[in-house]
């Protein structure tokens, strides 16, 4: 978010407030830590936060664009300067940090004087600590991902053991595969799994050179982190997962032994995340294999080609595929698995057309389609409510939130029950059986029936969330106490209406809020009643939505009112830990729940967008790679048609095997030639996903890669050009491209000298055509590169003039 403009609060930063004794210890106690130039570490000082020295100028010029907000603590000689951050600007900040950018950590400390302690950490891959923060107002839109690399070099073969942990799913990863010396296989994986932080060894074996593997975790957007040799090592590996994989321990042990670099890359990961020292975690992750090859490989380049996820300046949400398609309802859920499956396109065609049938059962029903949506709208996040309750965080809103989720399951059973088309058969493999099993009296029936007799359910609407007073004769005390009280704040509520003439609750509000009780009128109506409002009452606060004001009379009830209910609040406590640790208990059955429904939301959302932009999207022929071509009629980009005043011509593709493999698209600036090539990536890659594609008709057959080279920019920093990027991302694909592979490039040697250009775009075509063979569009002002069709292979060549 660097460039965005953040301005204080109110115009005015809060005061650091410290004598010269307090500031004196607090400068002792700062620069005795240690260093770390990656690290932005804030100091909670109870109203406000403050940041200091290197990390005050940071905050300064990024959030707050002026060195005007830097002041100076303690003395010239040995002062340091400082910067105030209000509790608002604080969660800005936070987000930035741990959600956007790749470039730092985030450290929080509490104390006083010269005593203080580091009570908080966070990194991109790492923000268990923040949570709370980052996520109280706000979706979460992607699942953060630390990834482990051990490279090693092994009979002149270069090999990389790969771990990833998932801490909000709570799951285990191992991969191990030889690589090449650009490592596309790990920039693959990478962007796979939307890993945000990698850790790497910092002292190899000096064979290998770390420059290419740092250039593919940076161009894939990720922190990197070096951790000492020491912490990859393998040593009591088995009996550590033992203590927190869900199951047996055989099973693990038999899974370590299939792998010989990616263990110790493992050991670094449970080492880092700290996994071991927090007992929550025991019991609950789970472990898996993973098989580079099960989803179609996207590298850094093609992501950003194919405009795949969203851009910190995007105006639109439909300048980005993710945005264009999350048409999601539930809470969350649905946008982390929609943000999944972009990045993991299948490659198996029984897979894709599973989807492929759902989408169109959802599609030819306009009952389904509209049943479907209004019910998941009232899904909340049940991820991040089964994570909070493992947390053991002594709340009753996770547990009633999902008492009040898992009610909705009969009427979204029932809306799929209804449902008689050809897709009947899966509909109910796919997700009525699912949802039955999770229906049956000892899975949600004992839940719900844990939450009805413990929680006073008829309290919900009043915001507050209590233990049924039947559960102890104390609460029944406390529960008849309050009833009483809160009958004369009823009574005085419409007694008031009287005295100022005005109706009960249409023009009178009762509310609870900061101020405690509290009535609230329009400000149309307080004009009214101004003389005697001003005379008889006390005024708290006047904004756009009304006037809230309130008695003496009402704040004496108030003020009796928040005394019982916080002694009944104290007086639960022990049942409410107990609600909190049985509910989850029902942990797991809780995340097949959400899969269920998280990908029933995002089936839905892709039948969403096939009905409703501005040309129905159709359901593509899907065939295995090595049978079928690439055709597409009437193809349009779906993000460019989505965009206002846009009148999109479209255009046919046709790439057949043997006849038309390789096309070279040519044409003036702004002739549409960029836009073509982008728009058969993206058709692609949406039929793969097991979406409909914006097209008249369309047959696909499964690639397993996009390789794209649209558009290069030097990186100064990395000591690396235009040209220089060009040749690095087309290096890789003529290693990593097969005959199976799909391949765009576009305006190739345009970051050097006309000859040099064309001689390079004419050798590189040739290779594509007679070695890799693999269906390709290539975009180039080169028009001389069309005498490729007078060659012996002209067969494979198509010449198109665009514009």
């Amino acid at each position: 978010m660097e460039g965005d403009d953040f301005t204080p609060e109110g115009g005015k930063l809060p005061e650091l407030k410290l004598d010269a004794r307090q500031a004196q210890g607090f400068i002792s106690f700062f620069k005795k830590l240690p260093q770390d130039p990656r690290a932005v570490r804030l100091f909670d000082r109870r109203d406000y936060y403050t940041a200091h020295g290197e990390n005050a100028t940071f905050i300064a010029r990024t959030y707050y664009h002026t060195m005007s907000a830097l002041r100076q603590l303690g003395s010239s000689s040995d002062g340091i300067s400082s910067a105030s951050v209000s509790k608002a600007m604080f969660e800005t900040i936070a987000r930035n940090i741990l959600l956007e950018r790749t470039d730092r950590t985030l450290e929080l400390y509490e104390g006083s004087g010269s005593s203080w302690r580091l009570t908080k950490s966070g990194t991109p891959g790492n923000i268990g600590s923040f949570e709370d923060i980052l996520f109280a107002n706000n979706d979460m839109q992607d699942s953060p991902v630390i990834v482990a690399l051990f490279p090693v070099f092994r009979e002149s073969q270069l090999y990389v053991g790969l771990s990833f942990l998932d801490m909000t799913n709570r799951k285990l990863g191992l991969a191990e595969f030889p690589e090449d010396s650009r490592f596309t296989n790990v920039e693959s994986a990478l962007v796979a799994l939307g890993c945000k932080e990698c850790l790497i060894p910092a002292d190899c074996e000096k064979s290998i050179d770390l420059d290419p593997l740092q250039n593919a975790i940076r161009n894939c957007n990720v922190l990197l982190t070096e951790r000492k040799k020491a912490d990859f090592k393998s040593r009591d590996l088995a009996q550590d997962l033992g203590r927190i994989i869900r199951g047996s321990v055989e099973p693990v042990s038999d899974l370590l032994s299939q792998f010989d670099y990616a263990v110790v890359a493992l050991g670094a990961l449970l080492s880092y995340a700290e996994l071991l020292a927090d007992d929550t975690n025991y019991g609950n992750y789970t472990i898996e294999k993973y098989n580079l090859n099960c989803y179609m490989r996207l590298d850094s380049a093609a992501v950003r080609a194919l405009n795949i996820a969203e851009g910190k300046t995007d105006m639109n949400k439909n300048f980005s595929l993710f945005g264009l398609m999350n048409r999601t309802c539930t809470v969350g859920m649905g946008k982390r698995l929609l943000n999944r499956w972009l990045k993991q396109p299948l490659l198996d065609v029984n897979e894709i057309n599973n989807r492929l049938d759902m989408v169109q059962a959802i599609v030819e029903n306009p009952e389904l389609r509209q049943g479907l949506r209004q019910q998941l709208k009232r899904i909340s996040d049940i991820d991040r409510l089964t994570h909070s309750l493992r947390k053991k965080s002594a709340n009753l809103q996770p547990v009633v939130k999902l008492y009040q989720s898992c009610s909705r399951v009969s009427y979204i059973k029932g809306i799929l029950q209804q449902y008689n088309g050809q897709f009947s058969t899966l509909i109910r493999t796919k997700f009525l059986d699912p949802l039955e099993a999770w229906m049956t009296e000892n899975r949600f029936g004992r839940f719900a029936s844990l939450v009805e007799t413990a929680i006073d359910l008829d309290q919900l609407d009043n915001g507050e969330y209590r233990i049924s007073p039947l559960y102890s004769s104390d609460l029944a005390v406390l529960k008849d106490e309050l009833s009483v009280v809160e009958d004369h704040i009823n009574n005085l509520h419409m007694h008031t209406a009287s005295d100022l003439d005005l109706s009960v609750d249409k023009h009178l509000k009762l509310e609870k809020g900061p101020f405690g009780h509290v009535f609230r009128i329009s400000k149309k109506e307080e004009q009214k009643v101004r003389k005697k409002l001003t005379s008889n009452y006390i005024i708290i606060e006047t904004r756009k939505d009304g006037v809230k004001f309130t008695s003496p009379k009402l704040k004496k009830l108030g003020d009796q009112y928040q005394a019982l209910f916080s002694e009944y609040t104290s007086c639960q406590k022990k049942v409410v830990d107990d609600v909190v640790n049985v509910s989850g208990t029902f942990s797991e059955v809780f995340e097949n729940f959400a899969v269920v429904l998280s990908e029933l939301d995002v089936l839905q959302s892709f039948a969403d967008l096939a009905t409703s932009c501005p040309v129905p999207y159709v359901r593509p022929d899907i065939t295995a790679s090595d049978e079928g071509d690439i055709i597409l009629q009437s193809s349009r980009h779906p993000c460019l048609e989505a965009q206002d005043s846009v009148n999109f011509i479209p255009n046919d593709c046709t790439l057949v095997r043997g006849k038309s493999w390789f096309q070279i698209i040519t044409g003036p600036n702004m002739g549409g030639k960029s836009t073509f090539i982008r728009q058969v990536g993206v058709n692609v890659l949406m039929a793969q996903v097991g979406s409909f594609v914006p097209c008249d008709q369309a047959s696909i057959s499964v690639r397993d890669c996009i390789f794209a080279r649209v558009g290069a920019g030097d990186c100064q920093l990395r000591g690396v050009s235009t040209f220089m990027q060009e040749m690095l991302e087309t290096a890789s694909i003529l290693k990593g491209a097969t005959d199976k592979s799909l391949i765009i490039i576009d305006e190739l040697g345009r970051g050097t000298s006309t000859y040099d250009g064309f001689g390079l775009a004419w050798a590189i075509c040739e290779h594509l055509v007679e070695v890799t063979r693999a269906p390709t569009l290539f975009a180039t002002h080169f028009h001389e590169l069309t005498a490729l069709a007078h060659r012996p292979i002209k067969s494979e060549v198509n010449y198109a003039l665009q514009g």
